[in-house]
């Protein structure tokens, strides 16, 4: 009987959106609903499973860990890639390292969805009204402003023809982009100082490498007009913390909607819960109905095919 274990499944909701019963009586499912950060700690729980399953990047993988894992031969992730698992690790102790599809369009739309909240101050007033008070702020429209967006691949680009059906003036930045690029999607190229100093609204959409990490700095953020608004769907570390939660705690530009953050999940005590000029959302990102039906449904066949001597969707080339 092999032992699989579902990470980081915080609603609960892993079992639901896959028929899991296909894989008889050869899998033992196992569900944890909580985070573990500590090493230590998720060496003991994991060391008897021989399968993992990954939500996203919710639990590094490092090699250190690995090496802790005796009995593990296979880890699928939500994704066609997963940026905290060590891959030559795995690749050279033999365990094999499964990916999904993930229907893209759910972060664009949760960006546009904070967007209009922190333009239009739509939790503030949700909760005037339920209180008993009624129109306390004065909202921002959107046609006619500057919308900056930091990385135009594959989810920079949608976020940008969106803009651009609410009339708004798109332009984009990132240290790869070139105008050639940007004339693709039919927006305007500029330097990094331009975006961070003009934009009304400024969105990131990068990737977290060595290279982007820290890639908006207490010095860029400065830049940002004082009726601006800030918004990261990507990764935390995209952004120094500490320069953000200053810059916030000042108040030197309107606010930001953030999605990601540099721990996850956010700590009860952190200082970013008690800012009264943000949006938060617990990485929502790529969760939706559609993408957990997709990537789950394909997390069953990837463990199905692997019990059978031919895994697919690899993506550590074992």
């Amino acid at each position: 009987m092999h032992k699989a274990a579902i990470l980081d499944d915080y609603q609960n909701v892993a079992l639901g959106f896959a028929d899991w019963r296909r894989l008889g009586g050869e899998v033992e499912v196992t569900v944890f609903n909580d985070h573990l950060s500590g090493e230590e700690a998720i060496a003991k729980r994991l060391r008897d499973f021989d399968i993992l399953v990954l939500n996203r990047e919710r639990t590094p993988i490092p090699e250190t860990l690995l090496l802790r894992l005796p009995n593990l031969k296979l880890m699928t992730t939500s994704g066609m890639y997963n940026r905290s698992v060590d891959m030559e690790a795995a690749r050279a102790r033999g365990i094999d390292v499964c990916g999904t599809e993930m229907k893209s369009a759910s972060t664009p739309e949760l960006t546009w969805g904070l967007i209009l909240a922190l333009a239009r101050q739509i939790p503030r007033e949700d909760q005037n009204v339920r209180a008993g008070r009624w129109q306390e702020t004065v909202g921002v429209g959107l046609a006619g402003k500057v919308l900056g967006i930091i990385g135009l691949g594959k989810l920079g680009t949608p976020v940008a023809r969106i803009g651009q059906a609410f009339n708004m003036e798109v332009i984009a930045w990132s240290p790869n982009l070139t105008q050639e690029r940007a004339d693709e999607v039919g927006v305007r190229c500029v330097d990094k100082d331009t975006l961070m100093s003009s934009a009304d609204f400024i969105t990131l959409h990068m990737p977290l490498s060595e290279r982007s990490r820290g890639i908006l700095q207490a010095d860029d953020l400065a830049k940002i007009k004082s009726t601006a608004f800030l918004i990261n769907t990507s990764r935390g570390p995209l952004i120094d913390e500490g320069a953000l939660i200053d810059a916030l705690q000042r108040k030197l530009f309107a606010g930001a909607g953030l999605d990601v953050y540099d721990v996850e999940p956010l700590p009860a005590d952190h200082p970013i819960r008690r800012l009264d000029n943000t949006v938060l959302t617990p990485h929502l990102g790529y969760v939706s109905r559609d993408t957990y039906e997709t990537s789950f449904a394909q997390t069953v066949d990837n463990i199905e095919a692997w019990l059978k001597g031919t895994p697919q969707r690899l993506i550590n080339g074992v």
